[in-house]
């Protein structure tokens, strides 16, 4: 197994190949925008946009629960989405494990007290023994580099050295906690990885009783369309017959309809609304609003982008809300100050975190391609919240 951090990074960058001219287009256009930049820092540019308040808290949709007994540890920690999903849902925090230096000054910041392992030296999980955790844990929770079951990653499964699924196994397997979760993106549920599924995941697991589900941000009040896999599995069959999945806790198909209200819904009316991502953010109402394109992460595609577009059709869906998805900032001062050509809204970090549902309380350290890697690697924290919560009820009952 890869075991230092240059060969992770270099695995995680795609080729591009690119013709004279094409390539010649894209130095023109960064010429451009970093002519634009400078001038928004010298304060050259009339703001178009206030600086905008948002509407959305997300520790909202995760109310602080009381010490519930339980440890947790956390593999492929990232920017802590698993983790503080988790930590709202009252387990203990006891230890993370992440190979990207940086995330050990997000998650040390946020959360001084808990024990953070990142680097090549102590994150790598591939150099980590667990033997003296064993029993000593009640909850395993990370989710395993997504990148070989991804279409940005090519696909390539265990043929890719990023996949640590086997690392995820093995520390499972020697803690022998009473439940783990790991989160993945939908890719791995494709018949492609069917048989990867079964023998690496499934029968290297085999002491555990485990379900596979998918889960939508939008579901639990996240304005984002992000569908990810989790695997769960319990140590006692007993439990996994007492798992009940987590039930969806708003709805949202009224986004996206321009001055309609669509009355059939998929679930119960009576729940609350996901917001939309104006909305969320304290935008002005245009007449139409929709949830964002998923954001993807910027440790993956070109090196240092400051962009969270995943598509042509998420160009689209953000041009349709009038927001502008590259060139994102460090905050909402330097976001107005900087309008975007075609006058739509430009997005900052903290925007960005919170249509990933971090709160604003969570402070992401790092360059601005640095903090979008981060947010985009993590969990939605409220979908972790929902699912620390079904799995505690199982291991209470």
């Amino acid at each position: 197994m890869p075991t230092n951090t240059s060969v992770y990074k270099n695995a995680s960058l795609r080729e591009y190949h690119l013709t004279d001219a094409k390539r010649e287009e894209y130095r023109k256009i960064s010429h451009d925008s970093r002519l634009s930049k400078m001038a928004a820092q010298q304060g050259l540019h009339q703001r178009i946009h206030p600086v905008n308040t948002p509407l959305f808290d997300p520790n909202l949709l995760m109310p602080q629960i009381d010490d519930n007994g339980l440890t947790a540890l956390s593999l492929f920690s990232g920017g802590g989405g698993l983790d503080l999903g988790f930590d709202r849902a009252g387990y203990r925090h006891s230890a993370s494990y992440e190979l990207i230096p940086i995330c050990k000054d997000t998650l040390s910041s946020n959360r001084p007290d808990w024990l953070i392992n990142c680097g090549p030296d102590k994150g790598d999980v591939t150099k980590i023994d667990w033997i003296d955790l064993q029993g000593e844990i009640d909850i395993i929770h990370g989710g395993p580099p997504c990148q070989p079951f991804s279409i940005a990653g090519e696909q390539k499964g265990v043929d890719d050295k990023r996949n640590m699924w086997g690392e995820f196994s093995r520390a499972v397997n020697t803690i022998k906690p009473k439940a783990f979760v790991a989160e993945n993106v939908l890719g791995i549920l494709s018949p492609k990885f069917e048989g990867f599924v079964k023998k690496y995941i499934l029968d290297q697991l085999s002491d555990y009783s485990i379900t596979k589900f998918e889960m939508h941000t939008a579901d639990y009040g996240v304005s984002q369309i992000r569908r990810r896999v989790f695997f769960v599995g319990f140590k006692n069959r007993k439990a996994l017959k007492i798992f009940s999945l987590p039930l969806p806790t708003h709805v949202w198909d009224h986004l996206g309809k321009k001055g309609l209200i669509h009355t059939d819904s998929l679930f119960d009316t009576e729940l609350p609304k996901t917001l939309g991502v104006r909305e969320c953010l304290g935008l002005p109402d245009i007449g139409f609003d929709n949830l964002s394109p998923t954001i993807r992460s910027a440790f993956t595609g070109k090196i240092n982008t400051t962009s969270i577009l995943n598509s042509s059709a998420g160009q689209k869906s953000w041009g349709d809300m009038e927001i502008w998805p590259n060139g994102v900032q460090a905050d909402r001062n330097k976001a107005s100050a900087f309008p975007a050509k075609n006058g739509h809204f430009r997005l900052s970090v903290q925007d960005i975190g919170l249509i990933q549902g971090f709160p604003e309380s969570w402070k992401f350290a790092g360059a601005v391609y640095q903090v979008l890697g981060q947010i985009g690697n993590s969990v939605s924290p409220p979908v972790a919240y929902n699912v620390a919560l079904s799995v505690l009820k199982a291991l209470m009952d």
